[in-house]
């Protein structure tokens, strides 16, 4: 098996002290059937929240009761960003890859964020060309990825993978997909910026004698990062001439951890029941964490912060966190998203991880951060123990290891359709507080078994 990684080129080594970036499992991450039925059932879910956001968002715009909505969706973000977002061309546009990352629970899936620019997507598809090979049930089949993604941009496209510097970590994985894409009929390329020529009648890729017309601009690139790269300002401006589908689109406030606030927010409960029905409701409420914005503006005397205590008493300055108790501080303090910290773990601080000193300096940090940088608090929910095995390169043996587990479904938008493309697990060891890949991290593809002791998640409804 890692012969067969390394034969499609994504196992890389680190720069600077050789390390593999990850662990190859022998096997694929084993669910049962009612596990993938239960992930194939929450991708329908999260495009219903997505299309709800959207429309609170432009709501929130023309309705000065609701205008708290989008400030803080908008907040620390530049202008030209805000307006692009709120075009009448990219209004109903939402990504066309939605990944939640998923923790496996004692008690059920909890989703710690959501993610429409997501890596990882190429790396699963690999996956599962190669575990496919031997004949492995995967959750999408041995092209799962590959085929949905050629349905989300549609037939008879050409597509442009856009790939900025901030993203380079990712280009052999988006190289990998592309020459997929291209090999079962969908024409692909994976570019960095500056390889996409920009005319009055579109984009193209290619050399100038023959260039290839862009239909479609898959952008691996965040808008925090626009001004570092190179001619995205033609990039937007193609798409809003309609020369160029883009996607995800370019809204950043559906790249907003604290979408997952509002949705805990008791003033707008009755306007998320109400346009997304009872069920969905419910299944939301059950997969997202409790979270807060971390907003140091100060509430009136007789109100407090909804639905947070410290002790069984109410809050009503975030700055009380600062004294909170080891056991009170089983909470995660995150940049909400138009960060270049809010991705891979950068910038995420564990409350019950630190020292007293270092959680209320992350504290006083993110408050103080608040107008250019707002951050998000989330209850800590611990994924459950997970025994699963990689090689070892050094021994050339086989090894097990206790760990915790998040899974990342990669789901495609085409039109109402959501397709579950496939699922990659990334387990830890145990003594990790965060799960995300590394070094000493496994990854491996998801399957299907029915067997005793396989790894189950709950059900999201």
């Amino acid at each position: 098996m890692l012969s067969a990684v390394r034969r499609e080129g994504l196992y890389e080594r680190r720069e600077g002290d050789g390390l593999p970036r990850w662990r190859v499992s022998p096997e694929p991450y084993w669910l049962a059937p009612a596990d993938v039925e239960a992930l194939e059932r929450l991708g329908p879910i999260l495009l219903a929240f997505y299309r709800s956001l959207n429309r609170l968002y432009y709501l929130s715009v023309k309705t000065p009761k609701l205008s708290w909505v989008h400030r803080y969706l908008d907040q620390g973000k530049p202008e030209s960003v805000i307006e692009y977002g709120r075009m009448r061309r990219v209004r109903e546009q939402v990504p066309g890859i939605l990944r939640p990352d998923l923790f496996v629970t004692e008690t059920g899936l909890i989703a710690s964020e959501l993610d429409s620019v997501p890596g990882g997507f190429g790396l699963t598809a690999a996956f599962q060309a190669v575990y496919g090979e031997l004949g492995h049930p995967l959750v999408g089949g041995p092209d799962g990825v590959v085929r949905a993604f050629a349905d989300m941009v549609g037939p008879g496209s050409r597509v442009a993978i856009v790939v900025s510097d901030e993203s380079a970590d990712y280009r052999a994985e988006m190289a990998w997909i592309a020459r997929a894409l291209t090999a079962q009929g969908t024409p692909a390329d994976a570019v960095a910026p500056g390889e996409v020529t920009f005319t009055e009648e579109g984009l193209t890729v290619g050399p100038a004698d023959s260039p290839r017309r862009v239909d479609v601009l898959y952008r691996f690139f965040e808008l925090f990062d626009l001004k570092n790269v190179p001619k995205s300002e033609l990039f937007l401006y193609a798409a809003k001439k309609g020369a160029v589908r883009m996607t995800p689109p370019a809204k950043a406030f559906l790249e907003e951890k604290s979408a997952m606030a509002l949705w805990h927010h008791p003033a707008l409960e009755a306007w998320w029941r109400d346009d997304l029905g009872a069920e969905v409701a419910d299944a939301l409420s059950r997969l997202f964490p409790k979270t807060w914005i971390l907003d140091p503006s100060e509430v009136p005397p007789h109100a407090v912060i909804p639905g947070f205590t410290l002790g069984g008493r109410p809050v009503r300055d975030w700055r009380d966190l600062a004294a909170a108790s080891q056991r009170e501080r089983r909470l995660v303090i995150k940049p909400s998203g138009f960060s270049e910290r809010a991705w891979g773990s950068r910038g995420v601080v564990v409350g019950h991880d630190r020292s007293s000193e270092a959680w209320s300096a992350a504290v006083d940090e993110a408050l103080q951060a608040f107008l250019t940088t707002p951050h998000v608090l989330q209850v800590f929910h611990t994924a459950r123990r997970d025994d699963v095995a990689y090689y070892d390169e050094g021994s050339d043996a086989i090894r097990p290891m206790s760990g915790r587990t998040r899974l990342s479904p990669y789901y495609f938008v085409s039109g109402d359709d959501v397709v579950l493309g496939g699922v990659l697990a990334t387990v830890c060891a145990l003594d990790k507080k965060l799960i995300h890949g590394m070094a000493d991290a496994i990854l491996a593809p998801c399957a299907v078994r029915a067997a005793p002791g396989c790894v189950r998640a709950a059900n999201p409804q």
